[in-house]
């Protein structure tokens, strides 16, 4: 295998839970975003894609790329000819984005707290977004306000299970080998809009009548066994913070144990996990 996880956490992960949320997501984006990118680019991009379809982006059309991350879903809206604004919470991602898309506009903002006028964007895009939100309706107001009538808004969030396998695997070996009850900041449910049902009531409460939430089918293309540890120890939030605070020893048994999960996965020479999103789409009356 590759280096050896290192035995102290990092300092995020030694008072992540005497953060809020909201800081918590923050200061640990500053962190993961180049780790995310490359572990994540074989994937996210896929849904990002499918957002922009069921969004239907078109030339001229002005859209807002919410927690842009790479700037997967803005560069997918920039080929469509779109006029695109991305936005993130963390200085480090909005400065990933500027080098994955040159070109197109990045800057700091918050997903709840829109610093846009009403009715501005013909189409809103949150690329995995609302897991990582505090307060995920009020983003979803938020997103509302800033569609012009008939604008559309389209979301994508992790299935759960199975379908999303990679997190299946990740908590399943903690739960065999370390701690599953790290304090962390307390947040919403990670799966909450795996649900069809959830996302169909949490768009009418937002005040789009006319919604549509079905599964996408993708998977998460890996060129080793340990690549899925290395993704989440150090390109993701909660689940990184959670592994990061493992005792070492603990922490080298959920490691071999996900490698050897991963090899059931193998297709050719690389392996396949299925990693099933739900996209969900709103039209503003």
């Amino acid at each position: 295998m590759p280096d050896e996880p290192r035995s102290k956490a990092p300092t995020l992960a030694d008072y992540a839970a005497e953060l809020d949320f909201k800081d918590f997501e923050k200061q640990g984006w500053e962190q993961a975003a180049r780790p995310y990118h490359k572990g994540f680019a074989s994937l996210t991009p896929l849904t990002a894609q499918a957002l922009v379809r069921e969004a239907a982006v078109s030339p001229g059309q002005r859209v807002l790329d919410v927690a842009t991350g790479p700037g997967y879903a803005a560069a997918a809206a920039s080929l469509r000819g779109a006029r695109v604004l991305g936005i993130d919470i963390a200085e480090a991602v909005v400065a990933l984005a500027k080098t994955q898309a040159p070109g197109l506009e990045f800057r700091l903002g918050d997903a709840e707290a829109l610093e846009l006028p009403d009715h501005s964007f013909d189409a809103v895009l949150m690329n995995f977004v609302l897991m990582h939100l505090g307060d995920p309706d009020k983003a979803l107001r938020e997103a509302y306000r800033v569609l012009k009538p008939g604008g559309r808004l389209a979301y994508s969030a992790w299935a759960k299970g199975a379908e999303a396998v990679g997190f299946q695997l990740a908590r399943q070996a903690v739960a065999l080998h370390g701690n599953a009850e790290v304090r962390l900041p307390p947040g919403p449910d990670f799966f909450r809009f795996a649900d069809i049902g959830e996302n169909l009531r949490s768009l009418a409460a937002a005040g789009f009548p006319d919604v549509r939430s079905e599964v996408f089918q993708q998977f998460w293309r890996l060129s080793e066994p340990d690549e899925l540890f290395q993704t989440f120890i150090h390109g993701t939030v909660r689940t990184g913070a959670l592994l990061r605070a493992q005792d070492p020893a603990a922490l080298l048994k959920i490691r071999a144990h996900l490698a050897a999960d991963v090899t059931r996965y193998k297709v050719g020479q690389e392996y396949l996990l299925p990693m099933a999103a739900l996209v969900t789409v709103g039209v503003k009356p």
